[in-house]
């Protein structure tokens, strides 16, 4: 888990057309909005969150978590005034029922591949029969199973009909940052997760999944019922709905919305 307070770190789109689009925000009173946010959206969040701070006034108070633990924080009455995370949070029952009624709002999604060492033979992943032979050939695979992204990697595992084998070379990792990290030193050949987490030093992409087997990660927005800071925490998901926001994200390597 990670958590971070982010405040004045340097802009990366223009002041003016920041201000433009958050001069209704502005004129709120400061608040500091309490954020629990998936573990894959650390890059893009950790660059827009200054951004809306600056233009806004509000301070926002960021932890990053997988979706297990993000539910588990949710449940047991951690306050928290937002979230923006995996749509998987919202299938608990608990979890949905300590958000506003009001729909979510999707804010970016990303589909899943394949990475290995720079340098390293890039394999075939382009068939399913191609990827099962890959994932069978290698000595060790990277990935966060305990998340909603690991979840579904299970499940493509299971389709393929090799989940048992997969499971003497699985080297799980604590977050989705250490999946490239433990393919770049060489303690996992094969990198697989979110295509935007595995955009990292050290490491190349092979490819995204094979149609067949691709489906994309949502990741939503919504607030907490019983928070003191609505007003703040609809402003700062109405500003992560916007162009500047969206450019952002998509450099990021996620679709917006």
């Amino acid at each position: 888990m990670k958590k971070r307070s982010l405040t004045s770190l340097p802009l990366a789109a223009s002041m003016l057309g920041l201000v433009l689009v958050m001069s209704p925000i502005a004129n709120l009173e400061a608040a500091e909005l309490k954020v629990i946010a998936g573990g894959s959206m650390t890059g893009s969040l950790n660059e827009l969150a200054p951004q809306f701070e600056r233009a806004s006034g509000h301070k926002l108070v960021i932890h990053f978590d997988s979706t297990p633990n993000i539910i588990t924080r949710v449940t047991s009455g951690t306050p928290f005034d937002l979230v923006v995370v995996p749509v998987d949070v919202f299938k608990d029952a608990g979890a949905k029922a300590r958000f506003t009624p009001s729909p979510p709002i999707d804010i970016a999604r990303v589909g899943y591949g394949v990475i290995v060492r720079s340098g390293a033979p890039k394999p075939d992943i382009s068939t399913s029969d191609a990827l099962k032979k890959t994932l069978l050939d290698a000595p060790s695979v990277a990935f966060v199973p305990a998340s909603a992204a690991g979840a579904y990697i299970l499940k493509v595992f299971d389709r393929l009909g090799i989940a048992e084998a997969m499971k003497p070379t699985t080297r799980p990792q604590a977050g989705p940052a250490q999946i490239a990290e433990a393919v770049a030193r060489g303690e996992a050949e094969l990198g697989v997760f979110l295509v935007n987490v595995l955009m990292a030093p050290g490491v190349e992409l092979v490819g995204p999944f094979p149609a067949e087997l691709q489906q994309e990660l949502v990741f939503t927005a919504a607030v907490a019922a019983d928070t003191k800071e609505a007003e703040a925490a609809k402003a700062f998901i109405d500003y992560l709905t916007t162009p500047a926001a969206a450019a952002v994200i998509k450099a990021k390597g996620m679709t917006p919305g």
